[in-house]
């Protein structure tokens, strides 16, 4: 997978575009467009056809893209990364207590993150540039037997 993610990574370098004018290309978000070039999501033939187009890519690719991934596989176990270290730093320090928060409000489960979306939006501050992410998860009830 890494092979593949650094052909696709490299031909969006090339093209010049962003995840959000390929996302329109595909008719999808871009975060979902994101995490089809990391290999973390896979496309269906006509999206990846028209990724594959837009990009330069042949068969090879659309082959690659439509494949089932194996999701979540980061390596070290603890990021090393800065930017994705901080969003495990952010679970790390508010993990349990978005846990508590949301039980209160829906009771024992866990929020999906296959029913989901992903949306990040900058935010602009006098004090500085905010980001914003929005996660929205289909709450999933834990079942009794």
């Amino acid at each position: 997978m890494a092979t593949m993610t650094e052909t696709l990574l490299a031909a969006k370098a090339a093209s010049g575009l962003t995840f959000a004018q390929l996302a329109s290309h595909v008719g999808l978000d871009e975060m979902c467009v994101a995490a089809m070039l990391y290999g973390q999501a896979s496309a269906s033939r006509e999206e990846a056809v028209n990724l594959c187009q837009v990009l330069g890519l042949g068969d090879d690719a659309v082959a690659l893209l439509t494949r089932y991934p194996i999701k979540g596989c980061l390596d070290p176990v603890v990021p090393t990364d800065p930017f994705v270290y901080r969003f495990y730093e952010i679970m790390q320090v508010y993990g349990s207590p978005m846990k508590d928060v949301i039980q209160e409000k829906f009771g024992d489960g866990i929020m999906s993150a296959i029913d989901f979306t992903l949306h990040v939006d900058k935010v602009d501050d006098p004090k500085g540039d905010r980001v914003k992410v929005v996660f929205c998860g289909k709450f999933l009830p834990y079942k009794k037997w």
